[in-house]
């Protein structure tokens, strides 16, 4: 334990000279002249925090947008294919649904049947008291990315929603 003592003893008493010789220098050097830094200071913190930041938003936009697209299209699908005349256009008016969806959040560019999947429970389909399940899926491209990246690395995130919806059991075989 004495030996611990001096040790600590020791290094207290080399710290308090190596603090007392740079005192003396810190305190001999003039003051910096600091104008102009806050500018600079002002840009470092816009770049590191504010542009990271806004891109997130807007991705998150984005993101918030497909899934409304994917929700209601999945959604009116379903519903507009159970309750149309036939099985054709039961498919046609769900793939007008979900194109209605797209184009309505901004996504007018993707193709509306190639996003929808329809799946029934029975065979043949839209048999009374079966269920009909869409599932609508939406890719995301990341915005202000190069296409030149884009085609080397896919950059998009991919959203989906499904719904279920019933036959009336009272409808009759159609």
């Amino acid at each position: 334990m004495r030996t611990v003592r001096r040790l600590v003893d020791r290094a207290r008493r080399k710290a308090l000279t190596w603090s007392g010789r740079f005192r003396g220098r810190l305190e001999a050097r003039a003051p910096l002249d600091e104008s102009g830094s806050a500018i600079v200071e002002f840009l470092g913190v816009t770049l590191v925090l504010l542009v990271p930041t806004v891109y997130l938003v807007l991705v998150l936009g984005r993101l918030q947008a497909a899934a409304f697209a994917a929700e209601s299209g999945a959604a009116q699908a379903a519903r507009a294919f159970v309750i149309a005349d036939d099985v054709a256009a039961g498919e046609r008016a769900a793939v007008a649904t979900v194109r209605l969806a797209l184009e309505d959040q901004g996504f007018g560019g993707t193709d509306a049947a190639s996003a929808l999947m329809l799946e029934c429970s029975t065979t043949p389909c839209r048999e009374p008291g079966s269920t009909v399940a869409t599932r609508v899926q939406v890719d995301v491209p990341l915005p202000f990315v190069p296409d030149l990246v884009r085609d080397a690395v896919p950059l998009s995130v991919r959203v989906a929603a499904e719904h279920l919806a019933a036959v009336d059991l009272y409808a009759g075989s159609r």
